[in-house]
């Protein structure tokens, strides 16, 4: 029990600690709010969202994400367009989709520093079992959207790699459907 409790402790001050170096990386890199930074991350794979749903994804209120938004439009990272009827779709600038890849590129760079200690096996060992997490940590539909909100989805499928949150997440679907159908 004592091990257990110990394990996971240190896990806890690990993904705090990561946490906390990668948004105070990323957002130094472009200037903007860890909200703002998982915003430009998410539209750089999910152009044309609306405020609500973009809102959904990086954990916000429609309010405060529409407030996001606005901070993001005044620095020209994002553009809103007309989408149908009432509806605004969200678009990267250039300097948006220059400062996605920035985040991206920084958050890299910190995990690797973090990753730097272990040998290439203890590497492979720590990626499973991340794997095993991550896969536990979904619980619903729109999980995966908020659990990878700072992602680099490229890096997580790279190889023919799977994701095991978007594994998860089709997992549940399919358990859904079935379910239902």
């Amino acid at each position: 029990m004592h091990e257990e409790c110990h394990t996971a402790n240190l896990l806890g001050a690990a993904a705090l600690a990561l946490s906390d170096v990668v948004v105070a990386e990323a957002t130094r890199a472009v200037g903007t709010s860890s909200s703002g930074a998982a915003a430009l991350v998410v539209l750089s794979t999910h152009p044309g969202l609306s405020v609500t749903e973009l809102g959904r994804r990086v954990g916000l209120s429609q309010s405060a994400a529409a407030r996001m938004v606005d901070g993001l439009e005044k620095q020209g990272l994002v553009r809103k367009e007309a989408s149908w009827g009432a509806w605004v779709s969200l678009q990267l600038s250039d300097g948006g989709a220059q400062a996605a890849r920035t985040l991206l590129a920084c958050r890299s760079d910190v995990l690797r520093q973090a990753l730097n200690r272990l040998d290439d096996g203890e590497r492979e060992q720590l990626g499973q079992l991340l794997s095993k997490v991550l896969t536990d940590l979904y619980r619903q539909a729109g999980d995966a959207e908020r659990i990878c909100r700072l992602c680099d989805r490229r890096a997580c499928v790279r190889n023919g790699a799977t994701c095991p949150v978007g594994q998860a997440d089709r997992d549940h679907r399919a358990s859904h459907e079935s379910d239902h159908g």
